[in-house]
């Protein structure tokens, strides 16, 4: 039996670019397609000054989606102009640095990597910043992204935030 190709460091940063530009260029259908029907999207919200929450079942997050169907209505919420968080249209634009493969298994690949999202909404820019590490299922024909935690660095905000800023 073959043994499952392993990801290279530039096929998964081309996997995370190709996510955030179908994003930042508001191509839906394209962006959810990057995920798992059971994929579990998470933001944590700080506890404390240095305390994540841990249980998105019994603590507050800022955002948590235990499967794609999540994702699937706010896409639909940002397409029908339903979002307060998205009204009026917030332009972004995010970057990503420090892409790391923490581990790689048969049919699976764990990757870290820094963020920056720069908004513009209300006539004013807003930067956010934080981390994410994305668990990927690699058994497919392309990779998909099975768990995506995302940690906002600078969570004192004066806007809503949603699945299409971070």
């Amino acid at each position: 039996m073959q043994e499952p190709e392993m990801l290279s460091l530039e096929s998964v940063q081309s996997f995370l670019f190709q996510e955030a530009r179908a994003q930042s260029e508001k191509r839906w259908e394209d962006w959810l397609a990057f995920y798992a029907e059971d994929a579990v999207f998470h933001m944590p919200s700080w506890d404390d000054d240095a305390q994540l929450t841990s249980d998105p079942q019994s603590e507050v997050s800022l955002i948590y989606y235990p499967n794609r169907q999540g994702l699937e209505d706010r896409v639909f919420r940002i397409e029908t102009d339903r979002s307060s968080a998205t009204i009026p249209d917030t332009r972004w634009n995010r970057s990503i640095t420090n892409v790391e493969i923490l581990k790689q298994g048969e049919g699976s690949v764990e990757v870290a990597f820094n963020w920056t999202t720069h908004t513009y909404r209300y006539h004013q820019t807003d930067v956010y910043f934080g981390t994410a590490v994305y668990q990927l299922d690699t058994r497919g024909a392309k990779p998909l992204i099975k768990s995506k935690y995302v940690v906002l660095k600078n969570d004192y905000i004066h806007h809503v935030l949603d699945v299409d800023q971070v």
